[in-house]
């Protein structure tokens, strides 16, 4: 049964993970477009528009926060595995688990601290936009959802020994 979970579980995530990939793909081309709009804007025509840089400030947000999620999936953070490799095989399991332990707790953190965020800026309008400040903090509560999710998968795969495909082959 545990093994029919972590199938489903993972499917499920391989298919957010590259989701995730992607959306941030979509949105750091999307980057591109509305950064070389606002220089051209600027220094051809003498008009910069003022919602250029508010835009990109939310797209540099989606592309930071989505990528770092489907990163969790696939392994590719920032990790040790050098120090780990050299460790005794039940202390690099342990190690291993304690990392994903401790992705679920700043993906909690990521979630519970965004949402705060999110709600106590409600009320607050992004200049140039017109739309709430709460959506600036849409991409880090997400990527907290997806994170957790993504380490939990790679906690039930290391518990039974199962390995986690990549969602990027």
């Amino acid at each position: 049964m545990a093994d029919a979970m972590l199938a489903r579980l993972s499917a499920l995530n391989a298919l957010l993970s590259r989701a995730a990939m992607y959306a941030a793909c979509a949105c750091l081309a999307a980057l591109l477009a509305i950064v070389v709009y606002g220089v051209v804007m600027r220094y051809a025509f003498n008009d910069a528009p003022a919602f250029v840089e508010q835009v990109a400030l939310l797209l540099v947000l989606c592309v930071a926060m989505l990528a770092a999620s489907a990163g969790v999936r696939d392994a590719t953070h920032i990790g040790m595995d050098s120090l780990v490799a050299a460790l005794p095989a039940g202390f690099a399991a342990a190690c291993r688990l304690a990392v994903q332990l401790f992705t679920v707790l700043f993906a909690l953190a990521l979630v519970l601290g965004g949402w705060e965020m999110a709600v106590s800026m409600h009320g607050d309008t992004i200049p140039t936009l017109g739309i709430s400040e709460s959506f600036r903090y849409a991409p880090v509560v997400l990527a907290g959802i997806l994170m957790m999710s993504f380490a939990v998968e790679r906690m039930l795969a290391l518990w039974t020994g199962r390995p986690v495909e990549r969602s990027w082959h």
